[in-house]
């Protein structure tokens, strides 16, 4: 079973210096929700995802060395410094400092950017921290080039963790499972795993149209939502459900099973929704328009059959899910009805990606 210690560099590294790295990495949205944390950023429950592939962050980092002692860096976000990002990155590096010790040695400058609008509701922290962890762990490369492929992804899967949870799934292609299971050979509450069989063909290249109900800061922040559910009347029985349901829902990708899909996909939205409401203090993050969506998206299910179906995130926002072979008749709804409850009209078209990209680098 994988241990923390397994993610110590061990030997003398190598002198780089200076360099320049980069890498994009998606966002990726839950299908079994992760809800409810456990001390060093470990889950309460396991989780399954798609990745998305346009909703990215692109991250460069340069690195030079420095006399030894704390972490230090300069954070440039869209060519700007972004200053209310700081403390963050600061939590984030010191960390992962048992992790990659070379980092007292380096200063760091991270210019980052996203390639979806800022404040769109896309959750940039999953996308960010994966994006920024390849990077480390491209630095770490190069101080011990004798790392494999999968000491690669799998530690900078680990760190992505410890700076947001979620960002642990955006490292693969799809799904990716995070939270030991015993469906998922390998699987760890420690880093993401990739799905150990075939997916069915009709979920590759899913699509996820976004729709922007509300663009504004949420009322109550996620990490504010997973500890509520600490002393949460329900929260033992909602862990042992997530189990259960990522047990069918992996039944359900196999197999191409829309229906079991769709059933488990939107259930597993609205008990999120639903602990948020039944935790202390309670709070309501879904919009009037958020559930004027839901029930349009029920009724022209049942109308024409089409396997449409929605996940929400901890937000307003509606996820938008359905096979590619009916994107077409899936706009015209959006594009017709659906945009009527969207922030002045937005919307967002992905689809399932590929996970990490490595970036070229202009010298």
């Amino acid at each position: 079973m994988p241990h923390t210690t397994d993610f110590h560099p061990s030997g003398s590294p190598l002198a780089i210096d200076p360099g320049k790295v980069g890498y994009s990495a998606p966002s990726n949205i839950a299908l079994v929700k992760y809800w409810g944390k456990q001390p060093g950023q470990l889950p309460a429950n396991p989780s399954v995802s798609f990745t998305l592939q346009h909703c990215k962050t692109q991250t460069w980092l340069e690195f030079r060395h420095k006399a030894s002692g704390p972490v230090s860096f300069d954070l440039f976000f869209e060519g700007k410094p972004k200053d209310s990002f700081r403390p963050k990155i600061q939590t984030f590096l010191e960390r992962i400092l048992p992790y990659q010790p070379f980092l007292h040695d380096y200063h760091l400058t991270i210019h980052t950017e996203n390639t979806f609008p800022h404040s769109s509701g896309i959750a940039s922290s999953a996308s960010g921290m994966a994006a920024l962890s390849a990077c480390l762990m491209a630095l770490e490369q190069q101080l011990y080039p004798n790392m494999t492929e999968t000491y690669f992804h799998t530690k900078a899967s680990f760190l992505a963790r410890l700076g947001s949870g979620s960002a642990c799934r955006s490292l693969y292609g799809n799904p990716v499972v995070w939270g030991r299971h015993a469906d998922v050979p390998g699987s760890s509450d420690l880093f993401g795993v990739t799905l150990p069989f075939e997916l069915h063909p009709v979920f590759r290249n899913y699509q996820d149209t976004i729709l922007l109900v509300d663009k504004g800061e949420k009322t109550v922040s996620s990490t504010a939502g997973h500890n509520l559910m600490h002393g949460h009347p329900y929260a033992e029985r909602r862990f042992q459900q997530a189990h259960d349901n990522l047990s069918d829902l992996l039944k359900a990708l196999q197999a191409g099973d829309l229906d079991a899909f769709i059933a488990i996909t939107e259930s597993e939205a609205l008990t999120l929704h639903a602990m948020m409401m039944t935790s202390m203090p309670y709070f309501i993050l879904m919009k009037p328009n958020t559930l004027a969506i839901l029930d349009r998206i029920w009724s022209f299910r049942r109308e024409t059959g089409i396997p449409v179906c929605f996940t929400l995130d901890a937000g307003a926002n509606v996820h938008v899910l359905y096979p590619e072979n009916v994107r077409e008749a899936v706009l015209q709804l959006i594009t017709g009805e659906l945009v009527a409850y969207c922030e002045k009209g937005q919307y967002i078209c992905d689809e399932t990606g590929n996970g990490l990209k490595q970036l070229t680098i202009d010298n």
